[in-house]
């Protein structure tokens, strides 16, 4: 779990967010990190209050009205803050995250094939370079629940409570920072060390890992 200190969200300057987020959207996009509108981004705004991409959004087509504000209140329902686009059907991996991670300002869920097959596969993600050490940490796998479902979400939220990265067995990753950029750095070292893995796997090597994987975690 990240040591991020939590700030004062009272300052936070929500349209330079919307901003990162819909620059992340696009760019996850263009790398095939997320197909249309399969993903969602979400970023927290103040202390009880985040903002989520609204349902059926296509990430690299995100405007600033392309985002829901819920409430973070209420353990359950993730109440819209104000009358304003539907959330996408995915928020409460989001909300649940954003609970479990009091130090988490962003949740990205992304689609990176390459590590949702390992992890479909049974077959463990290898941080084999200091990047892939240092940000991503140890990285958490559950297994298949459907879209939308409290199981799903809650499972995702138990897992990152101490990991900073979780791959949802037939579905996607969730990863949480203390900013924009670094959730987006992890996601893509996630994905990364995933081909990387995948690479390793067909050469033939099993079990190499970075040598010194005690690196300091981001």
């Amino acid at each position: 779990m990240s040591g991020t200190r939590i700030r004062d969200r009272g300052t936070r300057d929500r349209g330079r967010l919307v901003d990162e987020l819909i620059a992340v959207g696009r760019d996850a996009v263009g790398r095939g990190l997320v197909l249309a509108s399969a993903g969602n981004l979400s970023v927290r705004v103040s202390e009880r209050e985040f903002l989520v991409t609204a349902k059926g959004s296509w990430l690299d087509r995100l405007t600033p009205e392309s985002f829901a504000l819920l409430t973070l209140d209420d353990d359950e329902t993730g109440a819209p803050v104000d009358v304003g686009p539907e959330p996408s059907s995915e928020w409460k991996l989001h909300h649940r995250a954003y609970r479990a991670r009091p130090d988490a300002e962003c949740v990205l869920h992304l689609h990176p094939r390459t590590a949702v097959v390992l992890a479909s596969l049974g077959r463990p993600i290898r941080r084999l370079t200091l990047d892939h050490a240092y940000y991503l940490g140890e990285i958490a796998v559950t297994p298949f629940f459907h879209n939308g479902t409290d199981e799903l979400a809650d499972t995702a939220a138990e897992a990152l409570r101490d990991h900073d990265c979780v791959v949802m067995q037939h579905h996607g990753c969730s990863v949480v920072a203390g900013d924009v950029q670094m959730a987006y750095r992890r996601a893509l070292n996630l994905e990364d060390a995933a081909q990387a893995t995948a690479l390793a796997l067909q050469l033939g090597d099993l079990d190499t890992v970075f040598p010194d994987d005690t690196a300091t975690h981001a």
